[in-house]
C-alpha cells in the first residue's frame, strides 16, 4: 500500500506544473490533477483549456511523462496505483462517461458508478461537502460552476445535476436558454447545449413541481426543450400546455425513497432527459415491494450521547401542541424499530433532530448517528461521513438517496 501511494504522490508532483496552467477561477489545481489521473485510468477524455492545448494531446503528453518516470507502464496497472485502496471506486471497464454536478458528497455519482459509469468531471462549491468527496471518491470536485468554462469540461455521455431551485423572472418564456440567466440552472442548459450528452438527469425536491404556481418547472422544460433534449412530458404540451397539466405529468418522475428498499419517506423528482430521437420514452423503475423498517438502519448499540435532553424533549413535545393548535403540522417524527419509515431527513437535522427521532423503552428518544443517517440516505457502510457531526447531518440531509439513484441508472445504462 504505501508504495502505491508513493507512486501517487510522485505522480502528482510531476503533473503538477503542467496542471497549473488548466485551473479555472475558483477551484484548486488538485482538482486538475485528480481529474487527469482518473482520466489515464478510466481512459477517459481530460479537462482542460483548449486554447492552451487539445484534450488529447495533453492526454498524450501526460501519459508520455508518466512512462518516462517509470509511474505508467499499463493502465491496468496504473489503474490499480489510482483506484486500488479506494473503496467505493469504478470498474475498470466502464459502459458510459458522466459528469457530476452539484454534486454533494456524490450519491448520484455511487448510484451511477455502480452500474458501469465512470465520472470524468465533479463540481462541488461547499468546502467541507468537497472533503467528504474526495475521502470517498479520491478525486477533489472542481469549486464554482459558475466560474468553469463550458469548452473546458470534459466530454461524457451524461449529465448529472441536483441543482438548487431558484425562481425565473417572469418576463421569461420568450427567449430559450436567456430566460435562465442569472440562476445556477443556466449553468447545467449551457453545459447540455455546449457539449450535448445523449442523456441528462436532474434531481430536485418535489416542490419544483408546484414552485412558483409551476412556472420554474415550465421555464426549466421548456429551455430543455428548445436547446434539443426530450423528456416524458410531450414537447407539445411543454410548449403549448397549460401549466397545470405540466405539474401533473411531472408527478409520474417523483419516486420515493421507501419504495426502494429504505425506510425513509423521502419524495424527488427525477428528470430524465434525452437528446432528441435517442428515445420514445423513459421507463422509471417500479416500487420493489420489499418491505422494510425503521430497524433495518439502526446501529446495534447506539452512542448513549444521541439520546436527547429532558429539556430538548419538552421542547419538542410543546411545539407539537401549540403546533397541532395552530394547524402547522405536527412537529416532531418519533418511530420505533418496527415503523416501516421514517421522516425526511434533512440538512438542518444536526440542529435539533426534531424530524426523526428514535422511541427508546424507559428513556427519552434518542437522534440517529451519522452511520445511520448515511444507511438512510442508501449509503454503503464503506462511506466514510465527514469527521465532523453537524457536516455530516447536513451532507446526507442534502444528498439524495443511493438506492433511487441506481434503480434509475440500471434502467439508463441500458441505453448507454
Amino acid at each position: 500500500m504505501r508504495n502505491k501511494i508513493n507512486v501517487l504522490q510522485q505522480a502528482q508532483v510531476l503533473i503538477k506544473p503542467l496542471a497549473l496552467e488548466h485551473v479555472p477561477e475558483g477551484s484548486d489545481v488538485q482538482a486538475v490533477i485528480d481529474q487527469w489521473l482518473h482520466a489515464v485510468a478510466t481512459d477517459s477524455s481530460f479537462y482542460c483549456n483548449p486554447s492552451r492545448i487539445g484534450p488529447d494531446k495533453l492526454k498524450e503528453k501526460v501519459i508520455k511523462l508518466l512512462k518516462e518516470n517509470n509511474l505508467y507502464t499499463t493502465r491496468n496497472a496504473f489503474f490499480e496505483k489510482v483506484f486500488g485502496d479506494l473503496k467505493l471506486k469504478p470498474d475498470f471497464d466502464t459502459k458510459f462517461r458522466f459528469i457530476d454536478l452539484f454534486a454533494g458528497i456524490g450519491g448520484l455519482r455511487l448510484g451511477f458508478q455502480q452500474n458501469s459509469g465512470a465520472c470524468v468531471f465533479s463540481s462541488e462549491f461547499d468546502k467541507h461537502a468537497q472533503q467528504t468527496y474526495k475521502n470517498n471518491h479520491g478525486e477533489q470536485p472542481f469549486g464554482d460552476i459558475t466560474k468553469i468554462p463550458v469548452h473546458e469540461i470534459p466530454e461524457h455521455d451524461l449529465l448529472l445535476a441536483g441543482f438548487p431551485c431558484q425562481p425565473f423572472s417572469h418576463a421569461g418564456l420568450k427567449l430559450g436558454i436567456e430566460d435562465t440567466r442569472g440562476t445556477l440552472f443556466h449553468d447545467i442548459a449551457n453545459i447540455l447545449e455546449t457539449k450535448k450528452p445523449k442523456f441528462a438527469l436532474l434531481e430536485n425536491v418535489r416542490g419544483l413541481i408546484s414552485h412558483d404556481k409551476g412556472y420554474t418547472l415550465k421555464v426549466i422544460l421548456k429551455t430543455l426543450t428548445k436547446i434539443g433534449y426530450s423528456c416524458n412530458i410531450p414537447k407539445s404540451v411543454i410548449e403549448n400546455g397549460a401549466t397545470k397539466e405540466i405539474q401533473n405529468l411531472a408527478k409520474e418522475m417523483v419516486l420515493k425513497s421507501v419504495d426502494f428498499g429504505i425506510p425513509q419517506n423521502r419524495q424527488r423528482i427525477y428528470i430524465v432527459l434525452w437528446r432528441d430521437g435517442e428515445l420514445d420514452r423513459f421507463e422509471y423503475p417500479e416500487p420493489l415491494e420489499v418491505e422494510v423498517k425503521v430497524g433495518d438502519i439502526l446501529e446495534e448499540y447506539p452512542d448513549p450521547k444521541l439520546t436527547i435532553s429532558d429539556r430538548l424533549w419538552a421542547g419538542h413535545q410543546r411545539r407539537k401542541i401549540e403546533n397541532k393548535k395552530n394547524g402547522k403540522g405536527f412537529g416532531y417524527g418519533l418511530v420505533t424499530e418496527e415503523s416501516p419509515y421514517t421522516n425526511t431527513i434533512s440538512a438542518r437535522y444536526y440542529k435539533d433532530g426534531s424530524e426523526v427521532l428514535i422511541g427508546q423503552v424507559g428513556k427519552n428518544p434518542r437522534k440517529i448517528s451519522p452511520r445511520e443517517a448515511a444507511r438512510l440516505q442508501g449509503f454503503p457502510d464503506e462511506f466514510e461521513p465527514s469527521s465532523s457531526k453537524v457536516q455530516a447531518y447536513k451532507q446526507f440531509g442534502n444528498s439524495v438517496t443511493v438506492d433511487v439513484v441506481r434503480a434509475i441508472a440500471e434502467r439508463l445504462s441500458e441505453y448507454m
